[in-house]
């Protein structure tokens, strides 16, 4: 038997990164593909290194990974825990096109899905957003869910 297709979905509690996990998760239920959610707590070790760490610094680590599993992830499992699919989740720390970039390879994944847009417009103005960056640069097929 083949391979079983991995859907690898960036989320970040935003209404986009949302609407990315339903689309994946509903196209999922066609294709018997597993779905992996993946949300990134910016951070960057000591030193801020972006504008958006920098304004969004985590005081706490440990706040920062509850706020990612009940505000972000859980909701969303919550949500598809009846659809069938094969669903899990899991948040990293670090930069965001970095951390999608890499598990996307770690996972092998058969195609990515991202929200067109994230939580701060502000930081999609100034950094450049971080679906432009993957739609650049990921060597899989990428959705971009509007």
């Amino acid at each position: 038997m083949g391979k079983t297709n991995l859907y690898l979905v960036a989320v970040d509690g935003s209404e986009w990164g949302n609407r990315a996990a339903d689309h994946a998760v509903n196209l999922a239920k066609s294709t018997g593909a597993k779905v992996q959610l993946v949300t990134v707590i910016p951070w960057s070790g000591y030193q801020p290194l972006t504008v958006e760490e920098i304004v969004n610094r985590p005081i706490e680590k440990e706040q920062e990974e509850a706020h990612a599993h009940k505000d972000i992830l859980e909701p969303i499992l919550q949500k598809h825990k009846d659809s069938g699919v094969d669903i899990a989740a899991e948040f990293h720390w670090g930069h965001p096109v970095d951390v999608v970039k890499k598990q996307a390879k770690a996972e092998k994944a058969s195609q990515v899905f991202i929200g067109r847009r994230g939580r701060s417009r502000v930081a999609d103005l100034i950094l450049g957003s971080v679906a432009n960056s993957l739609a650049h640069s990921l060597g899989v097929p990428i959705v971009l869910v509007p």
